[in-house]
């Protein structure tokens, strides 16, 4: 088995692939070359690469490639309804379907809509229940917009799936995408007058784990959190060892639904790693406590991981990937005791992605 690392970076997609042991690693690219590469996926089902791309010129779409990464071609025009009054912004994540739903794909964007295809990434097509849901009026972009850039689905209910949308919250869906519900009771919102609504937070990153899924977590604006009940209630985790709440990635051992990964920023106005120090905290007792890493991690930085910088593979032991806005990406082979850089001086990196065949 080989393991392909999609890194997105502002100035294009660039893969690295290395063998099981996950130490030597073979660079290609720049691929893409001009376009922010805002996240980039190896679509598990047939190995089709979708990058989600962004260019002041030429605007918002999505990129694919079966030939990885030597010939591309360009989505068919996104748009929205001329109705709603709202224009795509930028293109965040792309999520493959389920095995068994050959050609579908879930699409998040600015300013908070989401998008399907069924074609297998050819054409686009906005998931109106998202772009005319009956609470946008209550919707705030954040600092990086408003945009949709977490999407989960949940692998043993084939109609629940879950979106995370800043600054609005998690919302889920039990009919495949055709409504959707708030999912954020126990979420604060500290910046808000009632800091427990149930919409309006500032979720930064929701992943499920895959061996539990009625297990989410989050990072938020405003904490770590951890879901039990499929995101019915949400309980809150920092308290417990991380120097702060804030911060953007978050990556899971899939082996463990109690361990999660974090790196913390000191704060909303300072997004920089604490202490002068890159740091990741892993939890193995379901955000109970919290253990600093940083063997092999740079002793003195001050750095600023983006909420898609930050990745998992599926081998045992599990590799943790780890992108940074100065370009370094960082490997831990195993499960984030000890870390290597495996390529520096890159462009600043927007997001990686772990895969394997």
């Amino acid at each position: 088995m080989s393991v392909l690392v999609l890194v997105g970076t502002r100035k294009g997609l660039f893969l690295l692939e290395s063998g099981e042991e996950r130490r030597d690693w073979a660079l290609a690219g720049p691929f893409l070359a001009g376009w922010s590469v805002f996240h980039a996926i190896a679509d598990p089902r047939d190995g089709t690469i979708h990058a989600a791309t962004n260019s002041e010129v030429y605007g918002a779409t999505v990129h694919r490639s079966t030939d990885r990464g030597e010939t591309w071609t360009r989505a068919d025009e996104l748009g929205l309804p001329e109705d709603t009054g709202l224009t795509l912004e930028k293109t965040w994540h792309v999520e493959p379907g389920r095995e068994g739903e050959d050609g579908r794909l879930w699409l998040g964007a600015a300013p908070g809509v989401l998008f399907r295809t069924d074609d297998g990434g050819e054409t686009w097509q906005p998931v109106d229940s998202i772009v005319r849901h009956e609470t946008r009026d209550r919707w705030n972009p954040g600092a990086g917009g408003m945009c949709c850039h977490s999407i989960a689905l949940d692998q043993d209910a084939p109609e629940r799936m879950y979106v995370g949308i800043s600054a609005a919250g998690v919302f889920r869906s039990e009919d495949g995408g055709g409504t959707w519900s708030p999912a954020n009771q126990g979420t604060a919102a500290d910046f808000l007058p009632d800091p427990f609504p149930d919409l309006g937070q500032c979720v930064h990153k929701v992943l499920l784990h895959p061996a539990r899924p009625e297990r989410l977590w989050q990072q938020n604006h405003c904490g770590v959190y951890r879901s039990d009940d499929r995101g019915e209630s949400w309980e809150r985790l920092e308290a417990n060892g991380l120097p702060s709440g804030f911060g953007f990635p978050l990556a899971l051992d899939h082996r463990n639904p109690d361990a999660a990964l974090v790196v913390p920023e000191e704060s909303p106005e300072n997004r920089v790693t604490p202490d002068g120090r890159l740091g990741v905290y892993r939890t193995r007792d379901g955000g109970d406590s919290w253990e600093l890493l940083t063997n092999g991690l740079p002793q003195r930085a001050w750095g600023s991981v983006m909420r898609e910088g930050f990745s998992s593979d599926r081998l045992d032991l599990p590799g943790i990937y780890l992108g940074t806005q100065s370009g370094s990406l960082f490997v831990s082979p195993d499960a984030g005791d000890t870390w290597l850089e495996a390529a520096a001086q890159l462009p600043p990196i927007l997001s990686v992605e772990a895969g394997w065949r």
